[in-house]
């Protein structure tokens, strides 16, 4: 406790053991009810053969538009086609920008606000070095010892394929809404590049419509199982009510440059690397947010007796415990705003002093803070003048939204009723999503994706072996489902 008592939760976590059972068949989930108190009937078969289908579409974002593959994303809006027809019949489809995807499945009421529910088609490479350690091809949607494995598979077509799966299902049941309905499919989430944003072209021309929002869901938290005998059996179901902001700053410093056979006492690169040093020696200060006590409130009632008693005093102890905190990098995240130095150059070659010498450090911010404070405070860490400091780019935090309105709600009681040892943990997403373009449209913006995975699975979302365990499936669907019925029925 002495060293890591806040990141219990991180620890716990990495217990999660999950059977990997493949269902063929259609799938009712057993004690789940909706809204009405029916059980939730999910098609499994084609919602799998949908998201294989999905995977093998190379959507690889780029920042440079030209060396997109603007074919693969033909080929997915194809295969929704011919997988969906009743959404392609009923709803409205919309191409915005270069692929941009957006359905409307009017409701009955036009006085009522739509709700949103967001996603992108777009994954990130797959560098061809990596090729080899993949278990599985990465773009081939295999299904092998209970996952179904591929880029994508966890960040997001999973969430995207759940998302329409649950509409046209909704559909084929008669379900009609008194609310309108948006799903937002964006194109290029991964590349941070807030100047050519799909998500920004969207709400554009929702915004060009006089339309707003009643709330959005995008990605974000995920459920892992918190197993610790005697301590806690919890499912952690988190939900994103915020995020931070992100920036990139390059520090550069200049010199006469010259043979290295006589060289000065500092270099551009030593100079340059003193300062790197001085910034990653002054991290930004910790602060305990109201998200985090409400964090660790929730883990300390949520424990098992006798552990309890001492968990029930740890949001009293927080401020002490802030050096702890900042010890372990997963969870200094949680209080503060983030220092990673990324890149360098130097000289081009080995014999030649260099002119120039230049690092690019990353920053995710803090709500509550901005771009301009971290680049003050990168120039009083750095304390050189000879030291330039440029901001590259970036996005300021997002607003945090209210947990006390009928979307968060029924987030959390759709994911109580689906399993009794749900925990629901508001907190600040540490990356960045589409959903912070669409704060002109609403306050109420959340970030979850209903699917249970392991901590280990959840670090894969841009790694090797990518994959998501087929048993996690059926369930989102039903989430997407009852949640389409509660909020828009």
């Amino acid at each position: 406790m002495k060293n890591k008592a806040l990141t219990i939760s991180l620890a716990a976590a990495g217990a999660l053991t999950a059977a990997h059972a493949v269902r063929t068949a259609l799938y009712v989930p057993k004690k789940q009810e909706a809204a009405q108190g029916e059980e939730e009937t999910v098609n499994l078969p084609r919602y799998t053969e949908t998201l294989q289908g999905a995977i093998r579409c190379r959507t690889v974002s780029n920042l440079e538009e030209e060396e997109v593959e603007w074919g693969e994303f033909e080929k997915l809006h194809a295969l929704f086609e011919t997988q969906y027809p009743l959404i392609h019949r009923k709803l409205k489809k919309e191409i915005v920008g270069r692929a941009g995807l957006v359905y409307t499945w009017q409701g009955s009421d036009p006085t009522l606000k739509p709700i949103a529910l967001l996603g992108h088609q777009d994954v990130v490479p797959v560098p061809k070095s990596k090729l080899a350690d993949w278990t599985h091809p990465p773009f081939a949607g295999e299904i092998a010892d209970g996952f179904l494995w591929g880029r994508g598979a966890v960040d997001m077509k999973n969430h995207v394929v759940a998302v329409l799966e649950s509409v046209e299902t909704l559909l084929e049941e008669g379900f009609e809404p008194e609310r309108t309905v948006l799903i937002c499919l964006g194109y290029n989430e991964e590349l941070m590049d807030d100047e050519h944003s799909a998500a920004r072209k969207i709400v554009k021309t929702l915004q060009g419509r006089g339309i707003e929002l009643e709330c959005v869901l995008d990605e974000g938290g995920a459920m892992p199982e918190l197993n610790v005998p005697l301590v806690l059996d919890r499912l952690l179901v988190g939900v994103g009510v915020g995020e931070k902001g992100y920036c990139d700053f390059e520090l550069r410093v200049s010199a006469k440059g010259g043979h290295s056979s006589a060289p000065p006492k500092h270099s551009a690169v030593g100079e340059l690397s003193k300062a790197i040093v001085r910034l990653e020696d002054h991290q930004f200060p910790a602060r305990i947010t109201p998200e985090l006590r409400r964090i660790v409130d929730t883990v300390a009632r949520n424990m098992k007796y006798p552990a309890r008693l001492v968990g029930s005093n740890l949001k009293f102890l927080l401020p002490a415990l802030k050096p702890a905190i900042t010890a372990v990098p997963a969870a200094a995240s949680l209080v503060r705003t983030t220092t990673a130095v990324t890149m360098t150059s130097g000289s081009p070659q080995a014999n030649v002093m260099p002119q120039k010498a230049a690092a690019t450090a990353n920053f995710r911010i803090m709500p509550g803070s901005c771009i301009a404070d971290v680049e003050a405070h990168i120039r009083k860490a750095v304390k050189n003048k000879n030291v330039a400091v440029r901001l590259l780019g970036g996005n300021e935090p997002s607003c945090v939204s209210p947990v006390d309105t009928p979307s968060f709600r029924a987030i959390a009681e759709i994911c109580r009723a689906q399993n009794g040892k749900a925990m629901i943990v508001p907190f600040v997403v540490m990356g960045g999503t589409d959903a912070r373009y669409y704060e002109p449209l609403t306050n109420q913006i959340y970030r979850f994706s209903p699917f249970v995975l392991p901590p280990a699975l959840l670090m894969l979302a841009h790694g090797t072996n990518e994959r998501v365990p087929l048993e996690s499936l059926p369930g989102a669907v039903a989430f997407f489902k009852k949640y389409i019925r509660r909020m828009a029925g």
